[in-house]
């Protein structure tokens, strides 16, 4: 089965290895430690949620009609672009208003990992492993 969140969570991975390479490599002697500490926060970011992507792709094989886990994986995706973005975009071109996007990216980070967790809530409720606690 094909999936987007899988192409989506593999290309994020991929960027942000180029990203964290260049900012290793290419930025050191470039831009301040300041800026170079803001541009890793970006990467680090993009990379855990590239792998957040990727398991979205993979839980969404076992709902695959599930609304909440489409919405996870399209927020994640959003919050990698404005958080990960913003912080690479102000690292580089220095500006700071670009910090007041990455705010939404985080707050697009704590929506999806909570779609995530509400949509894995009625598959606790219901297994039958929680029979056994109560």
């Amino acid at each position: 089965m094909k999936s987007t969140f899988l192409l989506l969570g593999a290309l994020s991975a991929l960027i942000g290895v180029g990203m964290g390479a260049f900012g290793a490599h290419g930025l050191k002697t470039i831009i301040s430690p300041e800026m170079l500490t803001i541009y890793q926060t970006g990467v680090t970011y993009q990379m855990w949620h590239a792998l957040g992507l990727i398991a979205v792709a993979l839980i969404r094989q076992q709902a695959p009609d599930s609304k909440l886990l489409r919405w996870a994986g399209c927020l994640m995706f959003a919050g990698i672009l404005l958080f990960s973005g913003s912080l690479y975009a102000l690292a580089l071109l220095n500006h700071t208003w670009l910090g007041m996007i990455t705010p939404f990216g985080g707050v697009c980070f704590l929506a999806a990992w909570l779609l995530i967790a509400a949509s894995a809530a009625p598959n606790i409720r219901s297994s039958d492993h929680y029979s056994r606690y109560k």
